[in-house]
């Protein structure tokens, strides 16, 4: 009914790492049943924020490929208001811009300065190890040093950003995030402790 630029994902969110149920055939974002939930969403139930919206709309999501899409969350809540579950959906407006960029040109309109984009943009990773390449690249990228080159202060930085946004709560992540720093499970474990010290919990 939509069209072919919008799709239509169904997550059930008990399940984090195979968190997607449904999907239209409108596929933008490259993702299919079982994939995991995206970084955005593990944040919001990591920090709680989640807990007095009902959705959360037009924010920027990146799909695999790189294209950028405008997205938005509806949360789905059982009796007790937790969440199970999120119906979200994903736009490809570019041909709306080309179709804005012919008309400004066509009657001589100079383009308006595009908005800010929101802070947070939601990568929607077709497969937990992709979620958590994407979430330690843009970690990792504000710090521009290779993992192999960290030093034990910097990987614990890096374990304690990966922790507050929620990468800890799926489950196997711990050997892909200790591949990706360059550093062992064990190590990762040691850096979660100390972080658990720090802050009362992980």
């Amino acid at each position: 009914m939509l069209g072919d630029d919008i799709e239509i994902i169904l997550h059930d969110v008990t399940d984090l790492e195979n968190s997607v149920v449904a999907i239209s055939e409108t596929n933008l974002s490259g993702r299919e049943i079982g994939s995991p939930v995206t970084n955005l969403i593990l944040k919001m139930l990591k920090e709680g924020r989640s807990q007095h919206k009902s959705f959360i709309t037009n924010y920027e999501g990146v799909a695999k490929d790189g294209t950028v899409l405008r997205s938005s969350t509806f949360f789905i809540r059982n009796a007790k208001d937790e969440i199970i579950g999120m119906l979200c959906i994903n736009i490809d407006y570019r041909k709306m811009e080309q179709v804005i960029d012919y008309l400004n040109k066509f009657v001589g309109v100079c383009k308006p300065a595009k908005k800010k984009s929101p802070p947070a943009v939601e990568h929607l990773s077709p497969s937990i190890e992709d979620l958590a390449k994407s979430s330690i690249k843009e970690i990792v990228g504000g710090v521009n040093i290779p993992p192999e080159r960290m030093s034990q202060e910097e990987r614990l930085e890096i374990i304690e950003k990966l922790n507050e946004n929620g990468i800890f709560l799926l489950k196997g992540i711990v050997s892909i995030v200790a591949e990706e720093l360059c550093t062992s499970e064990a190590s990762i474990y040691r850096y979660l402790s100390k972080v658990k010290k720090v802050h009362g919990s992980v």
